[in-house]
């Protein structure tokens, strides 16, 4: 667990609790313990099992988290997930944040594996599109759920989109000022004559955005290996089974982090 997302997990409990949990603090004897069970309520794919851990531990040190199904494991209705035992007061005020993170995170590996599954043998890459502050546990998330992480963020590879080409003046020479650097390029490109363009710029990876599959069948034979690429926009699972072996290295998908809905999963007592 880094700093950032310790961070994150005491700001998300700050805001929760604020000066304290009144209805818990006032319906429940200071020193009573219970057990709890966080609880799959659909079919899904689980991630943040120990971000959910990390909300108990930070609310209560004493709280005994103990972890059945990790990160990455498929759950059916009522899989148990974890039990937590301790005070129950502590369970209670950690009960929602704990839900949001895991809940939020199992969503977008659901929906990210749902996808990996349809475009099978194409790499599914997930994109920027991600809620600020999250991207670490939400790219984590995409890789639980089976599909590959695109870029970090702007440092550590070299995508050159239409801004870019139209301050640069043109493929050419965005792709020439780029290759100062050793880092992977990547060249946005919306119609064969800028497939052309970047090709012949020897681009590492050619983006095909919101290419038409006739257009997409187009540029992959025009192209003929000799750059990878990728097929990106207005992507969901109907047309990404469609396209999943025309001979596409990677279709990139925003909706897996920014539309995923959250999986259905419950914290109940069970005892004390």
């Amino acid at each position: 667990m880094n700093k950032e997302i310790d961070w994150l997990i005491r700001k998300a409990l700050e805001e929760d609790i604020g000066t304290g949990d009144v209805t818990s603090n006032f319906t429940i004897p200071k020193d009573m313990t219970a057990t709890a069970e966080l609880i799959a309520k659909a079919e899904g794919v689980i991630s943040g099992v120990d971000v959910a851990e990390q909300v108990f531990k930070t609310v209560d040190k004493n709280l005994e988290v103990k972890i059945l199904l990790n990160n990455g494991s498929i759950v059916k209705s009522k899989d148990v997930i974890m039990k937590i035992k301790g005070n129950a007061r502590s369970i209670l005020t950690a009960e929602r944040t704990a839900l949001n993170f895991i809940r939020h995170l199992s969503g977008i590996s659901t929906l990210t594996n749902k996808f990996v599954q349809a475009a099978k043998p194409t790499i599914i890459l997930d994109t920027r599109k991600t809620t600020p502050g999250f991207r670490f546990l939400e790219k984590k998330a995409v890789h639980f759920g089976g599909g590959k992480n695109h870029r970090k963020g702007l440092y550590d590879m070299i995508l050159i989109k239409d801004n870019h080409i139209k301050v640069a003046g043109s493929i050419a020479e965005a792709v020439k000022k780029a290759k100062k650097s050793s880092l992977t390029i990547e060249v946005e490109t919306t119609n064969l004559k800028e497939v052309q363009e970047a090709l012949d710029a020897k681009a590492d990876i050619i983006m095909l955005d919101n290419m038409s599959d006739k257009e997409l069948k187009k540029a992959i034979k025009l192209v003929n290996k000799r750059a990878k690429l990728e097929a990106s926009g207005n992507m969901n699972l109907e047309r990404v089974k469609k396209i999943a072996n025309i001979d596409l290295d990677f279709i990139s998908v925003g909706a897996i982090t920014h539309s995923a809905p959250n999986l259905d999963l419950s914290l109940e007592i069970m005892y004390d």
